[in-house]
């Protein structure tokens, strides 16, 4: 039995609920069941012989080698359901239960698994490469998926239930949870679990992974290192995050940076850098602070740069206004399918703010604010790219002209560069960059 219900990984064995579900699964599952058959006993008689109190000083590591030693104890009580050789993986999936993660626990481990999603009580799916499949990690019932649901939330100081059924947060390894609980989910709590890479990605391996062309990498650096304003624009997992991250890789570490997000996703190495996170309101629909409030306050930091996550609602108009009066090289994204239509969503974001602002007050704004949209996609077969790199050049008229520097041919498969000189050149060649922005425009440095 224990082989049947174990595998090894990394010399230590782990239970299989952290594998996809085999095609002739039958004999997989019933292991599987009668691994989780034994589990609420031994969990039970474990919080009756450990001492709570001394627990909580441990870490994972001391906490399941300790465990382990009590199932071999445990184990030998006449009513005990045999272990059958899996203390190491029985004691790793009791320390879940109580720290929280319950049967998901191997998959927060996995190192390869980047989201994992739970649609109620009988189907949970993971991303791995980009690709989603259905792994076999069941919940006992209802009453047990609400409670690994309602530990999540308190481990990171929020709440699930019946009166707070929606929770969004940040857990202690820096992935982001968002959980809907019944009665809004009908067929019990669905949590959704986004993992970030530590570290991130930098621009350089973002193009050996096929993300983009090595000289839209260089294009990228001109942006950051000559502080123009750069949007980054796309759909929900196109990897609008994974951009941002890597283009601030290229920030001076002089530099004061303000970072604005809902659930803190970004990882800069730059050491003058200030996180800032806001607050959902409480029970009692009080103590909230919204992006914009963050960023009024922002302004107020002395920042050279302002980073905001993603924005989504008013606080567009003090994104803008930080971009135009003394806060060059500030970066946010937004959700948008194309560079034409960031611009029509940021005029409408600013609109929430102030409807008394003429439409082409804010259009002007716009435009005069940003200098670069790059815009991110994610394609069928998983894989992210930039599937383009846009200079917002100005108005014509009421009109804005905005020209592709960079672009993805999906047909040809492809990455092409227009060819044409950008709007900001002049600037970017004031600053001394003028060789490596002819390099991130595909053409060859002076002397090369």
């Amino acid at each position: 039995m224990a082989q049947s219900i174990r595998h090894r990984r990394g010399g230590q064995f782990q239970p299989r609920a952290a594998r996809p579900q085999a095609e002739d699964g039958a004999p997989e599952a019933a292991a599987f069941s009668r691994f989780e058959a034994i589990v609420p006993w031994y969990h039970g008689r474990v919080l009756e012989a450990l001492d709570s109190q001394s627990a909580s000083t441990l870490n994972d590591d001391e906490l399941t080698e300790l465990v382990t030693s009590m199932l071999y104890s445990l184990e030998s009580a006449p009513d005990a359901p045999p272990v059958g050789g899996t203390h190491a993986a029985l004691a790793k999936r009791l320390v879940d239960e109580m720290r929280g993660l319950g049967p998901l626990g191997p998959l927060l481990r996995d190192p390869e698994v980047s989201d994992i999603l739970v649609n109620g009580l009988g189907s949970v799916y993971v991303e791995r490469r980009g690709r989603l499949s259905r792994v076999e990690v069941r919940f006992r019932d209802v009453d047990h998926l609400t409670q690994i649901a309602q530990r999540i939330a308190q481990g990171v100081g929020r709440r699930v239930d019946e009166l707070s059924p929606m929770c969004d947060a940040r857990l202690r390894d820096g992935s982001r949870v968002n959980i809907i609980a019944p009665p809004l989910a009908i067929d019990g709590a669905a949590i959704s679990i986004r993992r970030f890479r530590k570290g991130g990605f930098t621009v350089e391996e973002l193009a050996r992974n096929g993300a983009m062309h090595r000289d839209m990498a260089t294009m990228l650096e001109v942006a950051t290192r000559a502080q123009l304003n750069v949007v980054v624009s796309g759909g929900t997992g196109a990897g609008k995050t994974t951009i941002l991250n890597a283009l601030s890789g290229n920030i001076a570490p002089e530099e004061r940076v303000v970072t604005l997000e809902d659930a803190a996703e970004l990882s800069l190495v730059q050491p003058h850098v200030v996180r800032l996170e806001t607050r959902a309101p409480t029970s009692e629909h009080v103590g909230e602070i919204s992006m914009r409030d963050l960023l009024k306050n922002a302004l107020r930091m002395r920042p050279d740069r302002i980073i905001v996550g993603e924005v989504r609602g008013p606080e567009a108009l003090e994104a803008l206004q930080a971009m135009n009066t003394g806060h060059p090289g500030s970066m946010f994204t937004v959700h948008a399918n194309n560079p034409r239509d960031t611009i029509s969503r940021l005029e409408y974001l600013v609109m929430m703010a102030s409807g008394e602002i003429p439409l082409s007050a804010i259009r002007n704004q716009v435009v005069s604010a940003v200098d670069l949209i790059v815009q991110v996609a994610r394609f069928k077969d998983g894989r992210r790219r930039i599937v383009s790199i846009t200079d917002v050049v100005g108005l014509e008229g009421d009109v804005p002209v905005l020209e592709d520097i960079w672009s993805y041919d999906v047909g040809a498969d492809r990455f092409e560069c227009s060819g044409g000189r950008p709007s900001f050149t002049e600037r970017v060649e004031d600053l001394g960059f003028g060789d490596l922005l002819k390099a991130g425009l595909g053409r060859p440095r002076a002397g090369a």
